[in-house]
């Protein structure tokens, strides 16, 4: 599965069309995910589902505008789990609109998506970094510079390859 458009993500970086980026991941590296919150960035083929932005902090033209009541579940009994949401104080989830910028732009990954596994893991997602390097809970993690580059070239038939 050779596309130069394809993103390549291993512990030591990511790369694509030939340019090399650093990257953060997992905080337990790469590997087979098995459970909600165990820091685990899945190795595997992935396509990225749809991209949302932040539009009053960065105007890109994503297909799904984040607003102040969006979230993501992450609690395996929400019948919405790993799934875009609204605040929801019965369940556990992640807040989209942040204080930080690391959800001004998120690529939403097809992981645990087609068919939804309660306790797999939930929000893989391309999104930008804290600061270099610093481990995600699962997700891949770019400068805010290299993640919209790496958007702005995504093919149709591009994908993620994640690489333990």
């Amino acid at each position: 599965m050779h596309n130069i458009h394809n993103l390549i993500v291993s512990k030591w970086g990511a790369q694509m069309m030939g340019y090399k980026f650093p990257c953060s991941i997992g905080r337990s590296g790469i590997g087979i995910k098995t459970q909600e919150g165990d820091g685990i960035t899945p190795s595997g083929i992935w396509e990225i589902e749809f991209v949302m932005a932040r539009q009053d902090r960065l105007r890109y033209s994503a297909s799904y505008k984040i607003n102040v009541r969006d979230t993501w579940s992450d609690d395996p009994k929400d019948p919405n789990y790993n799934q875009l949401s609204k605040i929801n104080n019965l369940y556990s989830f992640e807040n989209l609109w942040r204080s930080d910028p690391i959800y001004d732009l998120v690529a939403v990954t097809n992981f645990n998506r087609r068919t939804i596994k309660p306790g797999l893991g939930s929000a893989i997602f391309l999104h930008a970094w804290r600061q270099p390097r610093y481990p995600t809970e699962g997700c891949v993690a770019f400068s805010r510079q290299n993640l919209i580059w790496i958007l702005n070239n995504w093919g149709k038939k591009s994908k993620i390859i994640i690489r333990g």
